[in-house]
């Protein structure tokens, strides 16, 4: 009888794999123009569970945001790159943000929380979190080199994809393929 219960469970595991495979690759193939930069992993990857300063001065953590998938966006004041992004981030969160989907923004590096309220205000963004990897921990465990840097967790809380530099978030080809995401793991 156990024998029979393990064989159903990883039957199940495996069918459940064979699934996020196929929603991977169909995400996949829609890529065009800028997110033909995004590169999907062949195998999830763990992401930092180091805590990060929350935009209210406690610590928050990226496992918080389990049960979604989750654009990571590592960034700073003083990338040009990120200024021009941000915006795009801003749209996009606002039409697919919600139970199954967020932008997270995180600058990291010495970015002090006048300058990012700042630059929020200069850009005219109030709808991303102004979280903060001061001492670039997270940054270092998920191997951040260079910025912005955009990481897409699934809702296990794991690295799936990640694109380097910036990139036109707010496109109708980058919605499409976060929507083909978002829309299979909800079925």
């Amino acid at each position: 009888m156990r024998l029979l219960r393990l064989s159903v469970l990883y039957m199940a595991l495996a069918f459940s794999a064979n699934i996020a495979s196929a929603d991977l690759q169909s995400a996949e193939a829609l890529r065009e123009g800028d997110m033909k930069k995004l590169v999907f992993h062949s195998e999830p990857m763990e992401a930092s569970d180091a805590a990060f300063v929350h935009e209210d001065g406690g610590d928050g953590f990226l496992s918080d945001y389990q049960g979604k998938y989750v654009l990571l966006n590592f960034w700073a004041t003083w990338c040009a790159p990120c200024r021009h992004e941000m915006p795009m981030l801003s749209e996009l969160q606002t039409e697919l943000g919600g139970d199954q989907f967020e932008v997270v923004t995180l600058a990291t590096g010495r970015n002090m929380p006048p300058a990012i309220k700042k630059f929020f205000a200069e850009i005219n963004v109030e709808n991303l979190p102004r979280h903060q990897d001061p001492k670039q921990k997270i940054a270092r465990d998920m191997k951040v080199l260079g910025l912005p840097i955009t990481v897409i967790l699934n809702p296990e809380g794991q690295e799936i994809a990640r694109l380097r530099g910036d990139a036109d978030w707010s496109s109708d080809n980058a919605k499409a393929v976060l929507r083909t995401l978002i829309e299979d793991s909800a079925s």
